[in-house]
């Protein structure tokens, strides 16, 4: 071995400290990815577990604080509700997709059978009429006492809108979001502080197709798989330009 060989510069050691704090640092990323599947799975466990349970009744909802929120126990539970439609407060929520086209998410609020309580109901999707914006679809209401079969979740997810919250393009029916708090002040209802998915084959003129419940394992599993990748890339790359390179380069042949 030369002497040439034998020295290692400050390059050799400032490479090699770069080398080592992106191995670190890319195996961290990992485990953190991994400690989030995990958190993942436990939650994907839970949620198996209350859809799995018995079917609750629809006093269950009406016996709840105003306080609760979307992490409450209930959420995922199915639940049988009993009571009759209140039509005239429908609400058409805008721009949500079912199997990748838009259109509507129709909420009706449902009042419990004897119970002054109602339980916003968010009962299908229904595509919309894209040469007239403002027009309404058609949705038949049963009149009298009806049953309701459906799993409870927290109020429908929120989408970007430009402006203050509120009515879209003159209508109060149809809305971009819709607030639990501001529409029990609005209707005057006792409503209850969380909805319910209506489940079950299309009906109505609503489609039903709602997504499965995933907690999005297999994102982080897919992402510790990246960042270890990265790690091993950076430990092959450092191996082979600062070591085995260098004790294979030829010796040079002294001058004659």
């Amino acid at each position: 071995m030369t002497s040439a060989r034998r020295r290692l510069g400050l390059q050799f050691w400032l490479v090699s400290l770069a080398a080592v704090l992106a191995m670190a640092a890319t195996a961290s990323l990992g485990r953190w990815q991994l400690s989030r599947a995990a958190q993942k799975e436990a939650l994907q466990a839970a949620i198996d577990a209350r859809s799995a349970r018995p079917p609750l009744e629809g006093a269950t909802l009406a016996a709840l604080p105003a306080a609760t929120g979307p992490d409450d126990p209930l959420v995922h539970r199915r639940i049988v509700l009993r009571g009759r439609w209140l039509p005239a407060h429908t609400v058409f929520l805008d721009n949500r997709q079912m199997q990748g086209r838009p259109g509507f998410f129709v909420l009706t609020p449902l009042q419990l059978q004897g119970s002054a309580t109602s339980v916003l109901v968010q009962r299908g999707w229904v595509p919309r009429n894209f040469q007239d914006r403002t027009q309404l679809p058609q949705i038949p209401t049963p009149a009298g006492d009806t049953e309701v079969e459906g799993r409870i979740a927290a109020a429908p997810s929120r989408l970007y809108e430009v402006g203050a919250t509120g009515s879209a393009e003159g209508s109060s029916r149809i809305r971009q979001n819709l607030d639990l708090a501001a529409y029990r002040g609005e209707t005057g209802l006792a409503l209850a502080p969380l909805t319910v998915l209506q489940t079950g084959a299309a009906s109505d003129g609503l489609q039903r197709d709602w997504p499965v419940i995933d907690a999005g394992v297999e994102k982080h599993y897919g992402y510790a798989v990246q960042w270890f990748g990265l790690c091993g890339l950076v430990a092959i790359l450092y191996v082979w330009f600062q070591i085995v390179r260098r004790f294979l380069r030829p010796r040079r042949q002294p001058a004659a």
